[in-house]
């Protein structure tokens, strides 16, 4: 034991490596809809690895992955987060100001209450919080305290046993919260308030395996019959009569011919359509009426699949029923919509915002001519804008450190953290208006959000390790049920506050609350438990607001404790 112990504090960097590996593991196991995730996963795997062997841990490379991290969530969210604050996501934003304020005030409240410093102070809002960025913010601000380098490791290290005490609860609890005691307390069906939210929106529900009315849609070839009583109508007028199928003809064989599909095109018998639309469709309306013809040259029409990003002004706020109604939707078919890296449900009510981003299918021109009114086809890319990243993360840090808050008598800078943060919530916007500027391939992000907290936190754990059993014995109860209070508190004072202030939808109300602390496997819980998707229309608007706040905190309740 004494070989590996002397092998791990010689090669540091295996041991973050081993401590990644094993945090990623016991991350990924789950009970119900409870699981630590990576991240938590990392920094349990730290501590106990610290509490073997002091591997010494380098503050340069922690900064390094941390900011890398921030970047990538400022990144990731900045499409939504303006659209956020004006748009018709405003009661969730205001819903997730009122659950963050409300759990900075309850941390610092508790932290105040058994009496314990800053770190544990900050460990216990990140992890009652969920908020593991907050560790990050907190370690900057503890550094920037005038105070000895032996006390600044001490309170860092009680970051990472405060975090670790109240992670499990403030993860479980805001699971149970939003599945069973947040409906027991409006009185509600969790599953009868999502189905009559999917019917306000349209949204309908199908068996699984079968095609919803906006995604996927086949062209199939079938005969007109000489008693059909299509023949001598135009096109223009079949499609319209039928509008509501959204079906379309997209050529017309006739005899050896092969003719395009204008509007003014009559219909003849014996004529052979290429007909377009929804699978179930086709089959409904056409199956039984028309003999269904094999023509590959008929059908050999080029499709194109692509993912676009809503730019358009003038599209954003409408629904998706008005906008299927304009003639350059035409042959065009939706087959998903992203929104802050979320998937929503579709359906006619449902709302775009500008930054999602559309998945569109259909015939190469009908989807050409769709893009040029949604926005630029997102093409997929594998390089990276490192001008961009690098100058963003520099900017952003050095404006961090020149930007100074007065709170009482205390003057901090607004740090490198929050600066690269905010650079990053900036270049992501900026996509927004031009999508080609600082493109970073979704892996990359994934890798700089992923791996970069997870790494930070692993180093916080092995600094951390050599302390935890003592520090856990001194005030391990306290902090537990503090951080109970920390968790269960915001989404009380949110739960109210939405309801009945800002009269929000129930289910709609869970989601904006998972959203507010950023606990996405509450999100999903809710959506297993209603059996919808729809919270995550809630969850989408509040997400980007309470992961910007939470990780700010961080450095707050440093100042606020060293008061």
């Amino acid at each position: 034991m004494e070989l590996v112990e002397s092998f791990l504090v010689k090669y540091p960097e295996l041991a973050l490596f081993l401590a990644i590996a094993v945090g990623y593991y016991i991350g990924g196991f789950k009970i119900g809809n409870f699981s630590l995730g990576p991240v938590t996963g990392s920094l349990f795997a730290g501590i106990v690895l610290g509490n073997f062997a002091e591997v010494p841990v380098s503050g340069m490379t922690k900064s390094f992955l941390f900011l890398l991290f921030l970047f990538g969530i400022g990144y990731s969210v900045g499409p939504q987060f303006l659209q956020a604050l004006k748009q018709e996501g405003i009661k969730p934003v205001l819903l997730a100001i009122v659950v963050g304020a409300t759990g900075l005030l309850a941390a610092f409240a508790g932290a105040t209450l058994i009496g314990v410093d800053s770190g544990y102070a900050a460990g216990l809002l990140s992890g009652g919080l969920t908020a593991s960025a907050a560790m990050g913010t907190a370690t900057e601000a503890i550094w920037s305290l005038s105070l000895p380098q032996e006390e600044q490791q001490r309170l860092v290290a009680h970051i990472a046993i405060a975090d670790a005490v109240c992670y499990i609860f403030g993860t479980a609890g805001a699971i149970w919260f939003c599945t069973d005691m947040a409906p027991r307390l409006l009185g509600i069906d969790l599953k009868a308030e999502a189905l009559r939210l999917e019917q306000e929106l349209g949204i309908k529900r199908q068996a699984a395996g079968v095609a919803s009315a906006w995604r996927k849609f086949e062209i199939r070839a079938y005969e007109v019959p000489s008693e059909a009583p299509v023949i001598g109508r135009t096109i223009a007028e079949m499609e319209k009569a039928v509008s509501h199928h959204r079906l379309f003809i997209e050529r017309v064989r006739r005899g050896d011919a092969l003719l395009d599909a204008g509007p003014d095109l009559v219909i003849k018998a014996g004529d052979i359509l290429a007909v377009a639309g929804r699978r179930e469709l086709l089959i409904e309306l056409l199956e039984n009426k028309h003999k269904e013809i094999e023509d590959r040259e008929l059908l050999d029409i080029p499709i194109l699949v692509v993912d676009v990003f809503l730019t358009n002004r003038a599209l954003a706020g409408k629904q998706l029923a008005e906008i299927a109604a304009f003639d350059w939707t035409r042959s065009v078919f939706l087959r998903s919509v992203k929104r802050g890296g979320q998937e929503l449900p579709i359906g006619p009510g449902l709302v775009l915002h500008r930054g999602d981003i559309l998945s569109v299918a259909g015939p190469e021109p009908s989807v050409t001519r769709a893009a040029e009114q949604f926005g630029p086809i997102i093409a997929p890319t594998t390089a990276t804008d490192f001008v961009v990243l690098g100058l963003a993360v520099f900017v952003g840090g050095v404006a961090g450190v020149l930007v100074r808050v007065t709170i009482g008598e205390t003057v901090i800078a607004l740090s490198t953290s929050v600066g690269t943060l905010l650079a990053g919530l900036l270049v992501g916007h900026l996509r927004t208006r031009h999508p080609m500027f600082g493109r970073i391939p979704d892996g990359a992000v994934s890798l700089m959000t992923s791996l970069g907290l997870a790494t930070f936190v692993a180093m916080t754990g092995l600094h951390a390790g050599p302390l935890f059993l003592s520090a856990l014995a001194e005030s391990g109860i306290g902090l537990l049920l503090a951080g109970a209070a920390v968790t269960l508190l915001p989404m009380t004072v949110g739960l109210y506050f939405g309801r009945y202030v800002l009269g929000m939808n129930p289910i709609m109300l869970l989601g904006g609350l998972a959203g507010a602390q950023t606990v996405t496997a509450a999100m999903a819980a809710v959506q297993t438990r209603s059996g919808s998707p729809v919270a995550v229309l809630g969850y989408t608007p509040a997400y980007p607001i309470g992961n910007i706040l939470l990780t700010i905190w961080g450095t707050v309740i440093v100042v606020l404790m060293a008061q």
